[in-house]
């Protein structure tokens, strides 16, 4: 599907004025130029699908958000399903950049999990919902939406592979299977940390980064080798603690 191109061209939306979300009274509409006008439909588009998912959101609760008639989305994008693709395209190719230009810049010495996590949150400041675009799991297998997720997707996980590859091979580790089974983790946990910064909206993408790297060093501390003394053993002061319980 062809996606109506941006342009400063006014927008044909009637004048006058519409209420909002919750009631508040939105300007009219006429005279914003297509691409403003373009750019604000995804944002409610993307809050909306992210909150629902592609299946339950609502066409008009997204043009009621910006304060325009629903058959204006379908003159924009087509359809629900064209409006969804475009969404992931928009923030599709953000994300990917913040993740790939992360990893390519992160010293060796650096922590690649803690700054790749604070580049999402930068990404995703204002439009936190917009991750479960992409990871929206109602789509429907084979259709225009799915495909773009899909696709946008598949990058994504790429980067995440070589990552935690990377990661692995570090330790010795060269087992495909543990790879990919440590991506589904990063991946899962990418996910779960977003979901629950959605469910707490006073805090900010540094608070979510400084919150994260105190996480990691728990982590860190938790899972650290025990210490082995010049033999190969476990240290000494360990075994004598372990002898007198």
């Amino acid at each position: 599907m062809t996606i109506a191109r941006a342009s400063t061209a006014p927008d044909p939306a009637d004048g006058g004025t519409r209420a909002g979300l919750g009631g508040n009274r939105i300007a009219g509409t006429k005279g914003v130029p297509r691409a403003r006008r373009e750019q604000q439909i995804l944002a409610a588009a993307l809050e909306e699908f992210g909150r629902r998912g592609h299946s339950a959101a609502s066409m008009a609760e997204i043009a009621r958000h910006v304060g325009v008639t629903k058959p204006m989305l379908y003159t924009y994008f087509g359809s629900k399903d064209g409006l969804y693709a475009a969404c992931v395209d928009h923030i599709g190719p953000r994300l990917l950049t913040a993740i790939d230009q992360t990893m390519a810049t992160c010293p060796p010495e650096g922590e690649p999990a803690h700054a790749v996590l604070a580049a999402l949150f930068q990404a995703l400041e204002d439009q936190r919902h917009a991750w479960f675009v992409l990871y929206d799991r109602t789509l429907r297998a084979g259709s225009e939406p799915w495909h773009a997720a899909r696709r946008h997707r598949e990058a994504i996980d790429e980067l995440a592979a070589s990552g935690t590859a990377a990661l692995l091979l570090e330790q010795g580790n060269h087992d495909t299977l543990d790879a990919d089974a440590l991506k589904h983790v990063w991946t899962g946990t990418v996910s779960a940390l977003i979901g629950w910064w959605i469910s707490h909206p006073e805090l900010s993408a540094q608070d979510m980064t400084d919150r994260c790297a105190r996480l990691l060093t728990v982590i860190r501390m938790t899972t650290r080798p025990t210490p082995l003394d010049g033999h190969g053993s476990v240290d000494s002061k360990v075994g004598d603690q372990a002898a007198t319980t």
